[in-house]
C-alpha cells in the first residue's frame, strides 16, 4: 500500500461513525472536478505515509473510532489491499471502501473475505458518457460488473455521482439513476471547486440550482428508492 494522506477524525465518510480516513496514493482516472490532485495527478503526488506508523496510529484510536474508511485516489490499484484491510480489521474496527469501481475482482475478493462493512462506488457517467468524464479509456464491463455486484452484495452501500451542469445534464442524472435500477441509495454531489484536478474545470463549473436538484431527485425517485444531494 502507498498512502498518501490520513485524516485523522471524521464524522460524516462513514454513515453514523466515528472515523478515520486513509488516502491511497495513485488513480487511474482523470476526473476534471477530483478534489485530492495530490493524489491523482504524479506532479503534484503528496509525500507518502509509513504504513507502520498509520498502524500504529490505528492502535492508538481502538475504542475511540468506531471505523477507517479507505479512500483515494482509488485503493483497488493496490494489490495488497486485502491484506491491508484485515490487518485494520484485526484491530476491531470497521472499514468501508470508496471506490470507482474499475476493479471488479479485488471488490468480489475484499466481499467474499467479509473484509468490508460498507462501500461507496461513485458512477461517473452514463455509461456512453464515462470516458468523457474520466478522460481516460475505461473498461466499461468492469464497471458494470461492479455495479451488480454490490447490487447483490448483502453488505451496505451506496452509489453516488458529483454532478455539474458542465459535464451533465439532468437526462444523464436520470439515465444513471435507471442504470442502478432498485437501488436502495443514490446520493448525488455538488463539485466543490476550492481545489479541483483541472483549474479550466473550476473556471467553467456550473451548478445546478435548488429547483433544479429538486426536480432530478424526484426523476431518479422512479428507478431508487432513495436520492437525496449531500
Amino acid at each position: 500500500m502507498v498512502i498518501g494522506g490520513l485524516q485523522r477524525f471524521s464524522l460524516i465518510d462513514f454513515p453514523g461513525k466515528i472515523s478515520a480516513i486513509i488516502f491511497t496514493l495513485g488513480c487511474n482516472f482523470r476526473c476534471p472536478y477530483c478534489h485530492n490532485p495530490e493524489l491523482v495527478d504524479p506532479k503534484q503526488y503528496a509525500e507518502t505515509l509509513q504504513q507502520d506508523n498509520v498502524m500504529d496510529f490505528l492502535k492508538s484510536r481502538t475504542g475511540k473510532l468506531d471505523a477507517v474508511v479507505i479512500s483515494g485516489g482509488e485503493p483497488t490499484l493496490h494489490a495488497d489491499l486485502p491484506d491491508f484491510v484485515q490487518r485494520i480489521k484485526a484491530m476491531g474496527f470497521l472499514v468501508k471502501l470508496d471506490t470507482n469501481g474499475t476493479n471488479p475482482d479485488l471488490l468480489e475478493e475484499l466481499i467474499s473475505r467479509k473484509l468490508l462493512d460498507y462501500v461507496a462506488m461513485d458512477i461517473k457517467a452514463p455509461l456512453c458518457k464515462y470516458e468523457e468524464i474520466a478522460r481516460v479509456p475505461v473498461n466499461m464491463d468492469a464497471i458494470t460488473q461492479s455495479i451488480e455486484l454490490l447490487k447483490h452484495a448483502l453488505i451496505p452501500h451506496e452509489f453516488r455521482t458529483t454532478i455539474d451542469k458542465s459535464l451533465l445534464t439532468t437526462k444523464d442524472i436520470i439515465d444513471m439513476a435507471a442504470l442502478l435500477q432498485g437501488e436502495e441509495l443514490y446520493i448525488l454531489q455538488q463539485c466543490v471547486t476550492s481545489k479541483v484536478l483541472d483549474k479550466a474545470f473550476m473556471e467553467n463549473s456550473k451548478p445546478y440550482d435548488d429547483r433544479q436538484l429538486d426536480n432530478v431527485v424526484t426523476q431518479a425517485q422512479k428507478y431508487v428508492k432513495r436520492c437525496f444531494v449531500r
